[in-house]
């Protein structure tokens, strides 16, 4: 009965979230980038004739990681922005004390719609993302060495945001559980860079900002085992790539992911919690 009340749950918000206007804007968005980065590989194919193959495969790899990023993005604001109206504003709407008022438990509703936005999230990801990968296919042959991998630790990432702004719409506004999600994926990204910078630089201190912030949110984290997964294998025979904040040299550790998964559990609970204890 429970199993069965969350998955009705979960496609009723996967049709929800089709039908919102933040999905048009994705859309268009994603259709931006992809003509634009279709259009800069041309150029680089056809700038750039000089280059040998193997010279080619790692420029497009670098500038793929580049275009991946801007695409996370993409996907970081709409997961987050759907996040919040999807529980936050079902409650301030009172439509979700409408749905209590049956014998239907909140942590199935909670868990319900989360399965829904994974849904969206992570088929949305790996949709625009296998699109991005065909257009460096035809304009410059490169093909990543791990694309499959590549594509699930960004509907890991997405997943892990969509988490955090699924708690905090259970404690503040909708819109500001979007701008809070938003923020904290940009701040763990800068933490990130900053953490690169303090390794090249020997300085601890600033590595360990980076290292903390890729525990308390997996973001940052799951993207660079994406970078890794996309790049081209040549590229760590050159030390001067290490320090690029859109390149990876080593892949993610079994122990990190497994502690990716065990946050968005523990955040997955909080927000039951969270959602039990709320007035409707």
């Amino acid at each position: 009965m429970i199993a069965r009340t969350v998955l009705t749950l979960a496609v009723l918000t996967l049709q929800e979230a089709l039908r919102r206007r933040v999905l048009r804007s994705l859309v268009v968005m994603t259709v931006v980038l992809l003509s634009l980065s279709a259009w800069g590989f041309y150029r680089l194919d056809s700038e750039f004739g000089t280059l040998t193959s193997g010279e080619a495969r790692l420029a497009a790899s670098t500038v793929l990681n580049l275009v991946m990023f801007g695409l996370s993005l993409i996907a970081a604001l709409g997961t987050a922005f759907l996040a919040g109206p999807t529980l936050a504003g079902e409650i301030e709407s009172g439509i979700a004390l409408a749905v209590m008022t049956r014998p239907v438990r909140r942590s199935a509703v909670l868990l319900g719609k989360w399965l829904g936005l994974v849904a969206f999230g992570s088929g949305f990801v790996i949709v625009a993302g296998l699109g991005q990968l065909l257009i460096v296919r035809i304009t410059v042959g490169y093909w990543p060495p791990q694309p499959a991998t590549g594509l699930a630790l960004l509907a890991a990432q997405t997943t892990v945001l969509l988490t955090l702004g699924l708690l905090l719409s259970t404690v503040i506004s909708p819109m500001a559980s979007g701008i809070v999600a938003v923020g904290l994926f940009g701040a763990t990204w800068i933490a990130g860079v900053v953490g690169m910078v303090g390794e090249a630089f020997g300085n601890d201190g600033m590595a360990g900002v980076g290292t903390v912030s890729r525990m308390l949110l997996p973001t940052d984290g799951l993207w660079r085992g994406a970078m890794h997964a996309f790049q081209h294998p040549g590229l760590s025979q050159f030390p001067a790539f290490e320090d690029s904040p859109f390149l990876s040299m080593a892949p993610l550790t079994a122990t990190y992911l497994a502690w990716a998964a065990l946050w968005v559990a523990v955040v997955l609970g909080l927000s039951a919690l969270a959602f039990q204890r709320r007035d409707l």
